[in-house]
C-alpha cells in the first residue's frame, strides 16, 4: 500500500511524501494528487520500500514532465537509469 502525504511550502512548492509499496494499482491515486498541485510537486521517495516496474516507468514519465524526485535511493536511481535506457532502445512497433 502506498501512502501519500501532501506537504505544502506556501504557494511556491509542494512535496508529495510517499511511503510504503509503490505498485501499479496505486498509481492512479498518485497521478490524481499530482494533478491537483500547481506548480508541479516534488515526489519524496525516502520512505518508499518497494517498487514495481510500472512504478519505475511512471517515475520516468514524471521526471520527463518536470517533476523532481527527491530522496531517491541509489538502487531506485540506478533502476530508473537502466529502464530509461531500455525504453529508449526499444524497437518501434509497426
Amino acid at each position: 500500500m502506498l501512502r501519500i502525504e501532501k506537504q505544502s511550502k506556501g504557494r511556491s512548492s509542494t512535496n508529495l511524501k510517499l511511503s510504503g509499496r509503490m505498485q501499479a494499482d496505486g498509481l492512479s491515486e498518485l497521478l490524481a494528487e499530482i494533478e491537483k498541485c500547481n506548480p508541479l510537486p516534488c515526489l519524496d521517495l525516502e520512505e518508499v520500500t518497494l517498487l514495481d516496474r510500472d512504478s519505475v516507468r511512471f517515475l520516468i514519465r514524471c521526471e520527463s514532465k518536470g517533476i523532481q524526485l527527491v530522496n531517491c535511493s541509489l538502487y531506485v536511481r540506478e533502476w530508473l537509469t537502466r529502464e530509461r535506457g531500455q525504453m529508449n532502445n526499444a524497437p518501434d512497433v509497426v
